[in-house]
C-alpha cells in the first residue's frame, strides 16, 4: 500500500527457518508481464476460461489476464493486498482464505510465485489439493509452481539428505516477514519437489504434467482431472 500510495517505502525482509534472511524489493510485486520470469509468463499464457488467482497479492497476474480478455478473480487473505489490487484496476477480488471459498466452477486455478507454498506442509498439500478439486469446472486445470530445496541440504554418505529433526519433509519451511522494523507472525510455507507433488496429486486422482523447469530448481506443473471426476 505504501508503494502504490504516497507513503515512503521501507525495507521488506523475509526471515526463514533455514537461517536465511533476504531483502525483497517491494517493486517485485508490481512488475508487468515484460519483466516477469519465463515460467510465470508461460503459466499466464496457459490460463483459459474463468480464472481464480489464488494469492493474488497486488494483482499483477490478474491485470495481465484481464487485458488478455479472460475473466479473472484475484483472491488473497490480506485485505490490504486486495484493496491495492482493486485500486490498480483488478475488477473482481475476494478477501478470503482459499478454504473459505466453498463453491466454484473455475477453468483455471492459478498459484504462482511458489504458489504451492500456501499448503504449508505435505499434509496441508493433500488437504489443499482435495479442496481445489472441488472448485474446478469439468476439464479444468490447476497451474502451480514450486521449487525443490534439495540443493540447500547436505548429503549423507549413502546419498540421502540430512534434514533437521524438527521437520518431516525438507521442503517445509517457516517464514516471518519484516517491514520497516515491524515483524509479522511466523507462518509455514511448503516447497515441494515435482516427484513428491506428482505422487501426492496422483493419489487424489489428478493427472500431473511437468510444463517447464526454471533455472534454479523451480518448475511449473499442470494438474487436471478427467471431466467425469470433477464435481464443481
Amino acid at each position: 500500500m505504501d508503494y502504490y500510495g504516497e507513503e515512503p517505502v521501507g525495507e521488506l525482509w523475509s526471515h526463514s527457518s533455514l537461517g536465511t534472511s533476504e531483502q525483497v524489493p517491494v517493486a517485485h510485486f508490481f512488475r508487468d508481464f515484460g519483466t516477469m520470469p519465463a515460467l510465470e509468463k508461460n503459466a499466464l499464457e496457459l490460463c483459459r476460461g474463468k480464472v481464480l488467482d489464488i494469492g493474488c497479492g497486488a494483482g499483477s497476474h490478474c491485470l495481465y489476464l484481464q487485458d488478455s480478455g479472460l475473466e479473472c478473480t484475484g483472491l488473497d487473505r490480506s485485505c490490504d493486498a486486495v484493496e491495492t489490487a482493486s485500486r490498480r484496476g483488478v475488477k473482481n477480488t475476494l478477501c478470503k482464505d482459499i478454504f473459505e471459498v466453498k463453491v466454484g466452477n473455475f477453468d483455471t486455478l492459478l498459484l504462482l510465485m511458489n504458489g504451492a507454498g500456501i499448503a504449508g506442509t505435505l499434509e496441508g498439500l493433500r488437504k489443499l489439493l482435495l479442496h481445489l478439486a472441488g472448485l474446478l469446472a469439468p476439464g479444468g486445470q490447476i497451474l502451480m509452481d514450486s521449487s525443490d530445496l534439495i540443493y540447500m541440504f547436505d548429503e549423507d554418505d549413502d546419498g540421502g539428505v540430512w534434514v533437521p529433526g524438527n521437520v518431516t519433509y525438507y521442503g517445509e519451511v517457516t517464514y516471518r516477514w519484516e517491514y520497516k522494523g515491524r515483524q509479522g507472525s511466523e507462518f509455514p510455507w511448503l516447497f515441494v519437489d515435482f516427484g513428491t507433488l506428482q505422487r501426492e496429486a496422483s493419489m487424489l486422482g489428478f493427472e500431473v504434467t511437468l510444463i517447464q523447469e526454471g533455472p534454479h530448481y523451480d518448475y511449473l506443473a499442470r494438474l487436471s482431472r478427467p471431466a467425469y471426476e470433477n464435481r464443481g
